[in-house]
């Protein structure tokens, strides 16, 4: 059997390579367990160590639709032999589910965006006139299983969303759960995203979002078109290897002492969940909307070179302390 280690459970191997590095440069013994195919011996034993779920809601859109059954099977088998696992089963279901996050952010008292789930495609041209009280009012669109701003789209009119709806660019959303979200503005052309690693404040990204794109994706290539103004969702994607800067940069006015850390903190502590970025925009009403749990949160390299400390590292320290604590050994 191979000596005590930490386990990355993912689906996307050009993710790895930052993480490898991090734990090298921590001295943390690390593995991958890519879940694309594989098997697993449920009369056996699973491999001393530390096990870290960063599966994405997203894999479906690389190919790898049935990675999350994969990592539900996987982690229940880990978490029934008694194995330690950070970001384990309960945060795999809030990963894939922007109910699930909806739900335990506004119950936890935070501002949350308005929205209205809806389940597959018959009433979501009734349930738009609805949630506008049948106005002409600007809305999104999500993804219920999402991330890399899956199925977000503006609207001005429910003419133009019903147009969307009968057209072939319709996007279904993989478990058929569309959701419908209030508009809302940010006072300045950002969002910010509050990375914690073990629980702890690492630092804030403000994410330049004047280009109007909808997605946020910190590690990938994945600048798309503008469909509209910033909105809730709204972020640019750095494209490695232009000239343009990136949209990425530490936030420094948000620290450890600002209050919606510490509430955010608190929040994720009460839900066991280590390892996290969570989203929020300012508005131009005053609102702090906090609409977004990221729970295999990418790096973006620009923010890296200057933050005062690395996320990464942060993530090899704290994983590699649970194994020498686990196993008293010192990671080597």
């Amino acid at each position: 059997m191979s000596s005590p280690r930490v386990y990355v459970i993912h689906e996307n191997p050009e993710w790895f390579p930052p993480l490898a590095a991090a734990f090298e440069a921590e001295g943390v013994p690390v593995e991958e367990i890519l879940l694309t195919d594989g098997q697993i011996d449920l009369s056996a034993e699973p491999a001393p160590g530390v096990y870290w779920s960063r599966m994405s809601a997203s894999s479906h859109t690389r190919g790898h639709e049935h990675s999350k059954e994969y990592t539900r099977a996987l982690l229940g088998w880990l978490e029934r032999a008694g194995r330690t696992v950070v970001n384990g089963s309960h945060v795999l279901e809030l990963e894939v589910s922007k109910v699930a996050q909806h739900g335990l952010l506004r119950d936890a008292g935070f501002d949350v965006p308005r929205t209205t789930a809806v389940f597959g495609s018959a009433q979501l041209k009734d349930a738009a006139r609805t949630f506008t009280d049948g106005q002409d009012v600007p809305f999104i669109t999500k993804h219920n299983q999402g991330g890399k701003g899956l199925g977000v789209r503006r609207f001005d009119s429910l003419a133009e969303f019903d147009a969307y709806v009968d057209s072939p660019e319709f996007e279904a959303p993989v478990d058929g759960i569309t959701l419908l979200q209030e508009y809302l503005t940010a006072r300045e052309p950002f969002i910010t995203r509050i990375e914690f690693v073990g629980g702890e404040f690492v630092y804030a990204v403000r994410v330049d979002t004047s280009a109007g794109s909808f997605e946020l994706c910190p590690a990938d290539a994945c600048e798309v078109p503008a469909p509209g103004s910033q909105t809730i969702a709204g972020a640019v994607c750095e494209v490695p290897g232009s000239d343009a800067p990136s949209a990425f940069s530490v936030r420094e006015d948000v620290t450890a002492a600002h209050p919606l850390v510490q509430q955010l903190r608190a929040f994720l502590a009460e839900q066991r969940i280590p390892i996290a970025g969570v989203e929020f925009m300012e508005t131009t009403d005053g609102r702090h909307v906090v609409y977004d749990i990221n729970t295999n949160t990418n790096y973006n390299p620009a923010v890296e070179a200057s933050a005062p400390v690395s996320g990464p590292r942060a993530i090899a320290r704290f994983t590699g302390g649970l194994l020498a604590a686990q196993y008293q050994t010192a990671a080597v």
